[in-house]
């Protein structure tokens, strides 16, 4: 263990302090989603996450029923107020399961605050809202209509195609063709992100997502698993802002999101995890570490 730990120190370069992530994600217990998925996947990046939990969850909510919620809504504020009085700084703002609408103007006061801090800072936004054509239980129709006020002000965002339409309004269907779904884009972008990514594109192809940034479009789909567990979409998202981050072309990072998923579909079927128990990412984390 020393010798490889003594390996490590041999480089010519200095080593640098890891960008910080903000991440407003929640804390379902059980069921590897939100930040249970965050922290472990982009920390194996290089990044340091610095999580700002939304709620309290037993377990995340599919596959299972009477989980215990609760909302975090004034203790985020409270962890905000501490932050801006020691003076904390952030590279990237990433947010997704929000608990309550309130908590959607408590994000943009604290992007403004981030802003001011480092003008450089990324923010991404994941907007958890649904899949599979329903909202999830604990969004409002009037909560998903404010969150086009979060995605206005990000550099970047990851819906499904589920949250896709509800962003802009239109009917879900089962049957959408990559096409339907890629002229969605343009249109996401005008409500304000540089670059919109729609994850769990169905094709002949397999499963995957298409992208715009800026005006170049793309896709990338890789095989499907037998299987679909719930928060692959937060693997997938985290995956892509580490890459962005760590200036990795937009390309190369769909690519490795959508290979990752797939990877852990399989080796989480192999290991006959529960469904509800999401993807067993674990062993497989060292795979996203540079090389």
């Amino acid at each position: 263990m020393k010798k490889n730990s003594d390996n490590l120190l041999k480089t010519d370069k200095t080593p640098t302090p890891p960008l910080k992530i903000a991440a407003v994600h929640d804390i379902s217990c059980v069921g590897r989603c939100a930040l249970t998925a965050v922290i472990p996947v982009i920390s194996s990046m290089g990044l340091q996450v610095i999580p700002l939990p939304t709620a309290l969850l037993s377990t995340q909510t599919d596959g299972y029923d009477n989980f215990s919620f609760l909302d975090l809504e004034g203790e985020t504020e409270r962890i905000i107020s501490h932050w801006k009085k020691i003076g904390m700084s952030f590279d990237a703002l990433y947010t997704g399961f929000l608990g309550n609408e309130k908590q959607i103007g408590t994000v943009l006061d604290f992007f403004e605050y981030c802003k001011e801090k480092n003008e450089n800072c990324k923010f991404f936004v994941d907007p958890v809202m649904g899949d599979n054509g329903k909202r999830y239980k604990t969004y409002t129709k009037k909560m998903c209509k404010s969150m086009q006020k979060l995605v206005k002000k990000a550099d970047v965002i990851t819906p499904n195609v589920t949250e896709a339409c509800i962003l802009l309004g239109i009917p879900y269907k089962d049957d959408f063709s990559t096409d339907e779904i890629k002229n969605m884009l343009s249109p996401l972008q005008s409500l304000g992100p540089e670059t919109v990514i729609i994850t769990g594109v169905q094709s002949k192809k397999g499963i995957g997502a298409v992208y715009l940034e800026n005006e170049k479009y793309g896709s990338y789909f890789s095989k499907k698993a037998k299987r679909e567990y719930p928060g692959s979409g937060d693997v997938f998202a985290s995956i892509i802002l580490a890459e962005i981050m760590n200036k990795k072309p937009l390309d190369s990072a769909v690519k490795k999101a959508c290979e990752f998923v797939y990877t852990a579909s399989v080796f989480t079927e192999k290991a006959k995890t529960p469904l509800r128990e999401g993807l067993a990412f674990e062993g497989l984390l060292h795979t996203l570490c540079e090389k």
